[in-house]
C-alpha cells in the first residue's frame, strides 16, 4: 500500500512561507536540490493544494519551450508533464494540466483508494491548506520536512490544526552545510 507523504520545507517557528506568501527564505542551492531529486525519486503521483498547483502550471509547462532551460529544470517539466498530478481542492470546477487529477469531494475516500493502487507514493509538496486538510483527516503517512536555519515571526503557518496532538516519530535525519536539517517522520500509531 502506498503511502501520503509530506514534503515540506518549513521556518524554525514552524512557517511554511513568509507573511507575503514567499519563500526566498529558503536556503535554495545544489545540496538543497540533490535532496529534492531524492524525494522526487520516492514520487508515484505529486499532490497538490489550489494554489500550488496554480503555480506550478503556470511554470513548468512553460519550461518545455525554453531552449534555455537548464538541463535538470528540462527533465523535471517533462516529468511533470507525464506524471500523474492530484489537486486537492474544494473550489476548482475543472484542471486543464496534462494528466492531473482533481479530488473535490470524499476527499478520504479518494486519498484512501490512490493509496491502495500500486506504485511509490504520493507526495504532498508544500501545500499547508491541503495538507492541514489531508491531516485533519489522518490521512498523511510520514514527514518529509526540512527545518530551514530562519526565524520568520509570521506567515502561513505549516500546521494550524485544531484538536488533539498528533505524535511522530523520527525515522531520520540530516543537517546540510546550509544548516537546513532534513527530516523523516511517521505517524505515530
Amino acid at each position: 500500500m502506498r503511502k501520503l507523504v509530506l514534503f515540506m520545507h518549513v521556518s524554525l517557528d514552524g512557517y511554511a512561507s513568509d507573511t507575503n506568501g514567499g519563500l526566498d527564505w529558503i536556503p535554495y542551492n545544489e545540496e538543497l536540490e540533490k535532496y529534492a531529486e531524492e524525494v522526487v525519486a520516492e514520487v508515484g503521483s505529486p499532490v497538490y493544494g489550489r494554489p500550488t498547483y496554480r503555480m506550478m502550471e503556470s511554470y513548468w509547462p512553460t519550461v518545455l519551450d525554453n531552449p534555455n532551460a537548464l538541463r535538470h529544470d528540462m527533465e523535471h517539466a517533462k516529468w511533470l508533464q507525464d506524471v500523474k498530478k492530484i489537486v486537492i481542492s474544494g473550489s476548482m470546477d475543472n484542471v486543464e494540466w496534462n494528466n492531473t487529477m482533481l479530488i473535490k469531494d470524499n476527499i478520504a475516500e479518494e486519498i484512501k483508494a490512490l493509496k491502495e493502487q500500486p506504485g511509490n507514493n504520493l507526495v504532498i509538496f508544500g501545500s499547508p491548506g491541503a495538507a492541514k486538510t489531508l491531516l485533519e483527516r489522518g490521512l498523511i503517512d510520514e514527514f518529509l520536512l526540512t527545518i530551514c536555519p530562519v526565524i520568520l515571526g509570521g506567515g502561513k503557518s505549516a500546521f494550524h490544526i485544531d484538536g488533539e496532538k498528533i505524535r511522530l516519530k523520527l525515522l531520520s535525519s540530516r543537517t546540510f552545510k546550509s544548516g537546513i536539517i532534513a527530516t523523516r517522520y511517521e505517524l505515530e500509531k
